[in-house]
């Protein structure tokens, strides 16, 4: 009895990842954003703790990788997009797009599909197994759901508009499934010269937080992703 428990502490970690998911998918769909970045917030959390569990008790299994991709696209995929839905009926159209604009919230489900791509994606590739290929889905949920609670005003003003949301929605779902090799924030040791980026990483990233304060996690991804592409261009 002891052993079934613990064998299925990681995978139950992992349903509560995707219980917060589902969680912040309902808030999102009632314009309640900042209970959905909440929630993927938490599932974030849940989704660390949970590999983390299965290497240290050593009961990783197939089951637990198939449950935890399913979890983090409906935290990091299906939420984010539920966010962007939503604020598709709330943003402002031009003249030329006023007819497009009972169609136009059903393109936010793009960032779903390349994030359960990106997923099935990573389980194959054995290439990332110290650093990533393409965008992290929990990276791209915490830039939707922060731009959104903390930009909020702005997006929905005269001065932004749906066409600018649907490309950085197309341009977001790109970038994860892009051949851009992304750094990890893995510590193997405390050594500048093993951890050189995610140092400049973690140091510029503490005065975004501050500045940004609830875009803060937007402005954070930005950061995150041209710090890749000015590493992939050293190397």
């Amino acid at each position: 009895m002891a052993n079934f428990i613990v064998r299925n502490i990681p995978n139950t970690i992992t349903s509560c990842n995707l219980f917060s998911g589902c969680i912040a998918c309902f808030q999102a769909f009632q314009g309640n954003y900042e209970l959905a970045l909440t929630f993927i917030i938490l599932g974030a959390v849940f989704d660390f703790f949970d590999g983390m569990t299965a290497r240290l008790l050593h009961v990783s299994s197939p089951i637990g990788k198939e449950l935890d991709s399913l979890a983090d696209d409906i935290t990091f995929g299906l939420a984010p997009s539920a966010i962007v839905f939503s604020l598709f009926k709330e943003i402002h159209y031009p003249a030329f797009m006023a007819s497009w604009s009972e169609i136009m919230p059903y393109t936010a489900f793009l960032i779903a599909v390349f994030s359960a791509l990106r997923l099935a994606k990573f389980n194959i590739d054995e290439r990332q197994t110290s650093s990533f290929i393409g965008m992290p889905t929990p990276a791209n949920a915490l830039f939707w759901g922060s731009l959104v609670v903390g930009a909020h005003d702005f997006l929905v003003s005269d001065t932004f508009n749906a066409l600018y949301l649907f490309v950085l929605v197309v341009i977001m779902s790109l970038l994860l499934t892009a051949e851009l090799p992304m750094f990890s924030l893995k510590f193997k040791n405390l050594s500048w010269k093993s951890n050189q980026t995610s140092y400049i990483f973690l140091i510029v990233s503490i005065p975004l937080l501050i500045i940004f304060r609830l875009s803060g996690f937007a402005a954070v991804i930005v950061w995150y992703i041209l710090l890749s592409l000015i590493t992939r261009k050293k190397s």
